[in-house]
C-alpha cells in the first residue's frame, strides 16, 4: 500500500485519518494542503476515483467567493481555478494508488488493507 493523506493541520477529520493508519501500523505520507497542495495529475486521479470535481468542493469552507466562482465558471476552466484555490477542497483526501476517498472513511480503508 502507498497511502497519501492530503489534509490541513487544523482539520479534525485529517487527524482522525492519520490516527487510523498509525494505530494499524500502516505507513503513510502526509501532505499539508496549505504548504504544498495537490498537483494537476494528483487532482485528476482523485477526481476520477471519487466521481468528479464537485465531490471535492467543501460547502463549509470559509472562502465562499472562490467556491462560488469554481462552481459556476465554464467546465474547462474549473480544474485550473481549483488548483489556484485549494482552500475550498474538502479534507482529508486519502489516496492509495488509483483509489481515493474524501473525508473520514474507515469502512473503505479496511478494504484496502
Amino acid at each position: 500500500m502507498n497511502i497519501q493523506i492530503f489534509g490541513k493541520t487544523k482539520c479534525f477529520d485529517t487527524k482522525k485519518a492519520e490516527r487510523y493508519f498509525k494505530e494499524r501500523g500502516i505507513k503513510y505520507q502526509y501532505i499539508d494542503m496549505k504548504e504544498k497542495g495537490m498537483s494537476k495529475g494528483e487532482m485528476n486521479t482523485v477526481c476520477q476515483a471519487v466521481g468528479g470535481l464537485d465531490k471535492l468542493l467543501d460547502d463549509k469552507c470559509r472562502d465562499k467567493d472562490a467556491l462560488a466562482l469554481i462552481r459556476y465558471i465554464a467546465e474547462e476552466d474549473r480544474t485550473e481555478k481549483l488548483l489556484e484555490n485549494q482552500q475550498v477542497i474538502r479534507t482529508p483526501i486519502v489516496r492509495n494508488g488509483k483509489k481515493a476517498t474524501i473525508g473520514y472513511c474507515p469502512d473503505i480503508w479496511k478494504g484496502w488493507e
